[in-house]
């Protein structure tokens, strides 16, 4: 009876144990439980946080989780790093790639396509050229031995309005070429006004030294029967360098034998007059074109520099100025 009272009594307290522990638990767990949350899905539906992924949980401080996401997400990455969302998302990059499209930005050339486009091509007709370059290499060694340090010691020496004077002097004794091609061209007042500008630089001028002309507004024309020959259709002539005299063309060489009984230096007496004459005439001109030495010495190729500036100048002699009557742009003049 006693040994019965002391198991009965063991069993009574391992009951009351055994539902303290029971009720502990029940209160534990209803302390941490937290309140049951709703998220909204869409038409109505609701679920509870035991619907939302564990990346989601508010419990989660680390929002977002890496572990959350998906296995390939996950294992492109290196532990500890945490993916951008363009690399989770790469389909926001293609949608702003569309979106731009759509703006209609333009788009950048590329090197090669640049690299591809060809060179302005030359206003020149040069099937000649190599023989072309070597007359070239011969007029630049006569050029550098002679003609340039003639012309250096000319413009050093001679005053600028001496020079000025002896330049309108040649100028006006080619405007009887003018007047007579401009005839032959059918420009009846071109010629009218070369003649005129010749009468009076001729006798009011002191034989052209002075261009009183110029302040009656009378224009300088320059015609020559090279620029008759192209007027009349003969476009288009093969270039051609010139010993001594530089560039021309097929054209214009026959053009120049065409102008030579018009010019008057040809008719005079004295050969040591008419010879003198047509030096510094030589001279003059190579003094014009000492601002072009600079240019001419930093180029790559002076050939091409002297042929291209030499046909684009005959070019708009011949085409722009018959077509517009505009003046000779500055740079192409000599």
């Amino acid at each position: 009876m006693g040994a019965s009272g002391d198991g009965f009594a063991v069993s009574q307290r391992s009951h009351l144990r055994c539902l303290c522990l029971v009720l502990i638990a029940t209160l534990t767990g209803c302390a941490s439980a937290p309140e049951q949350r709703f998220a909204s899905v869409g038409d109505g539906d609701v679920v509870g946080d035991s619907a939302l992924p564990a990346a989601m949980s508010p419990d989660n401080e680390s929002f977002p989780d890496p572990q959350a996401f998906p296995r390939e997400i996950v294992e492109a990455f290196p532990d500890g790093a945490e993916p951008t969302p363009s690399e989770i998302l790469p389909e926001q990059d293609s949608a702003a790639v569309a979106e731009t499209a759509a703006i209609g930005l333009p788009e950048l050339e590329e090197p090669a396509d640049m690299a591809a486009q060809s060179p302005e091509p030359s206003p020149a007709h040069d099937p000649w050229e190599p023989f072309n370059r070597r007359v070239h290499r011969f007029n630049a060694v006569i050029d550098r031995a002679v003609a340039r340090p003639v012309a250096k010691t000319y413009v050093a020496v001679v005053p600028t309005p001496v020079r000025t004077g002896i330049g309108n002097f040649f100028d006006n004794l080619s405007q009887p070429a003018t007047a007579v091609n401009a005839l032959l061209q059918g420009r009846v007042r071109h010629s009218a006004e070369a003649l005129g500008r010749f009468l009076l630089n001729s006798t009011v001028g002191v034989a052209g030294l002075f261009d009183p002309a110029a302040h009656l507004k009378m224009r300088e024309r320059d015609e020559d029967f090279g620029q008759t020959l192209a007027n009349w259709g003969w476009k288009r002539s093969r270039y051609l360098e010139l010993p001594f005299l530089g560039p021309s063309t097929v054209r214009d060489v026959l053009g120049r034998v065409g102008d030579s009984p018009l010019q008057p230096l040809a008719h005079a007496e004295s050969d040591k007059v008419r010879v003198g004459l047509q030096a510094l005439a030589l001279v003059d001109s190579r003094a014009r074109l000492m601002n072009l030495d600079t240019l001419r010495d930093g180029a790559q190729d002076d050939y091409m520099l002297v042929r291209d500036s030499w046909s684009q100048r005959r070019d708009f002699q011949i085409h722009e100025d018959a077509k517009q009557g505009a003046p000779l742009p500055d740079y192409l003049k000599e």
